[in-house]
């Protein structure tokens, strides 16, 4: 009984690390502080997802960015659409390799409003090699 209940243990503090390490910190910056990311893989996809505490700013453009380790920079959608549809989740694209930072930059103005980073890196499934 004490070897299972080591073990149950033990598999939740495993989760509880393989969760930290696919969430981002908060968000920091200009107009985005607070709320964070969370990487999962959905069969071949990397899907990213706000949490439910992320506020977006008041900005004319907001939009997802990603930084790989290289340093390229990959603007992806908006963070709101039409009808007032709200980007939270999205895929990544396959020709991405790696996510050092997560950012929310404004296509309008053309500033960074806020940026977050995992923990180390996260390595993507589908990247081409």
């Amino acid at each position: 009984m004490l070897a299972s209940a080591a073990l149950g243990l033990a598999v939740a503090q495993a989760a509880a690390v393989a969760d930290s390490a696919h969430r981002t910190r908060p968000f920091t910056g200009a107009k985005v502080n607070g709320g964070s990311v969370s990487h999962a893989r959905d069969g071949k996809k990397d899907v990213l997802t706000l949490s439910d505490d992320f506020k977006v700013p008041d900005a004319p453009a907001p939009h997802w960015q990603l930084v790989d380790t290289r340093g390229d920079v990959y603007l992806l959608q908006r963070l709101v659409v039409k009808g007032d549809k709200f980007n939270k989740t999205i895929v990544v694209p396959r020709y991405i390799r790696d996510i050092a930072k997560v950012q929310i930059w404004c296509a309008w103005a053309e500033t960074l409003l806020g940026e977050t980073a995992f923990e180390k890196p996260i390595r993507l499934g589908g990247a081409e090699k």
